[in-house]
């Protein structure tokens, strides 16, 4: 799909993962306030590297994704671990396998995945099922370094 390079993700603090669970929580009781949910996607921004499950081969590899209302939705992990038990309890790999991941470093992650746009994919996930929050592919644009 790209000719983005993958990389060995590294996985973030305790303390970057838990400000992202505090960011998701407040932007989670909060869903009319537009603040909390930006808040917490320039955190995702902030992170290394955006980790994903492999859906394809290590030479051409294609993201895990689910179905959206208006088209597919990319899953994005912060770390490997969340890629890891998200894959096994979503049913996408075996609970018996290992899960392919790889992993792609920020800023160039952001246009990676708005690369997708030409393949109909329509949105961003942080952390599948356990985060959730999710965002336009359009509005990834805004979270690009000046």
């Amino acid at each position: 799909m790209t000719d983005q390079p993958t990389e060995s993700p590294r996985d973030p603090s305790p303390e970057v993962l838990a400000e992202l669970a505090r960011l998701n929580e407040a932007a989670s009781v909060a869903p009319n306030n537009m603040e909390p949910m930006i808040a917490l996607w320039k955190a995702v921004a902030r992170l290394d590297y955006w980790v994903f499950v492999n859906r394809g081969t290590p030479e051409s590899p294609i993201p895990y994704m689910v179905s959206g209302q208006d088209g597919p939705i990319m899953c994005i992990y912060s770390n490997a671990k969340q890629a890891q038990s998200a894959a096994h309890a979503n049913g996408v790999i075996p609970t018996d396998e290992p899960v392919p991941l790889f992993g792609v470093p920020l800023p160039e992650a952001l246009d990676w995945a708005m690369s997708f746009g030409e393949y109909g994919v329509t949105g961003v996930v942080i952390d599948y099922p356990y985060l959730g929050a999710w965002s336009p592919l359009r509005n990834l644009q805004h979270l690009k370094p000046a």
